[in-house]
């Protein structure tokens, strides 16, 4: 049977829903434009999607770099979004999103492993030879237990970087050679063998935008730049089960 009310309900309801999407989409287009005419420079935007601050806006470029505006644009905020109740930093925590990398993403191929106790937990490490953070790191690293970490040389700090890491590569037991010199500064020794996995580590970093080193990835996607501890490694692991 025919109800006239549900049936108004339902319309209203889309009516709604479409003068939503409506302002949604001028506000889109109206933060572009804007944005465009007042800094011709201006990066290309990735998207334009609200944020829980009504009237504001969340401008992705580049990928992963989040700045703020209002609809118009007349007003431009960089910075981060803090959730007082929840105690949440909410543009880490997109940030977190945006620059997560699969884990089966990785070409595992062009690492090599050192694998602690059970090896049962697993964690790509990108780093270079000559990065002081990376030793630091890599000494910290000796307390996480049960753990499979998968190595990527990633010379990205110079020419020496670059022959230390082809070295290390070639090296007959890849994982001592590591250990030998970032824990004990034993120096690498020379050796010669087919290097392109290392060029593509660089690659691959390139396209991921990984900056910095060490640079760590998660079995969840969660990627953490910087030398964290022991204790902060432990923590990811247990939520990223």
């Amino acid at each position: 049977m025919f109800n006239l009310k549900n049936s108004a309900k339902r319309l209203l309801a889309i009516s709604a829903f479409g003068m939503f999407s409506v302002v949604a989409l001028a506000d889109d287009a109206s933060i572009r434009k804007n944005l465009k005419e007042r800094f011709p420079n201006f990066p290309a935007i990735d998207e334009v999607s609200k944020t829980p601050i009504p009237g504001i806006f969340e401008v992705r470029v580049n990928g992963t770099e989040i700045i703020y505006t209002d609809a118009d644009a007349n007003h431009m905020i960089q910075g981060s979004i803090l959730d007082t109740k929840a105690r949440v930093n909410l543009t880490e925590e997109r940030t977190t999103k945006l620059t997560a990398i699969a884990f089966s993403a990785l070409p595992l191929k062009d690492a090599f492993t050192i694998v602690r106790g059970n090896g049962k937990r697993k964690i790509a490490v990108f780093e270079d030879p000559n990065c002081g953070y990376c030793k630091r790191f890599e000494a910290n690293m000796q307390k996480v237990d049960n753990a499979t970490f998968y190595m990527f040389l990633y010379p990205i700090l110079g020419a020496d970087s670059v022959t230390k890491s082809n070295n290390l590569w070639c090296a007959k037991d890849k994982a001592k050679a590591w250990q030998d010199y970032m824990l004990r500064d034993v120096a690498v020794t020379p050796a010669s063998c087919d290097t392109a996995a290392v060029a593509r580590n660089v690659e691959f970093g390139k396209k991921y935008k990984i900056t910095g080193t060490p640079t760590l990835i998660f079995s969840d996607g969660t990627r953490v730049p910087g030398a964290i501890d022991a204790g902060q490694v432990e923590k990811i692991l247990a939520l990223a089960k």
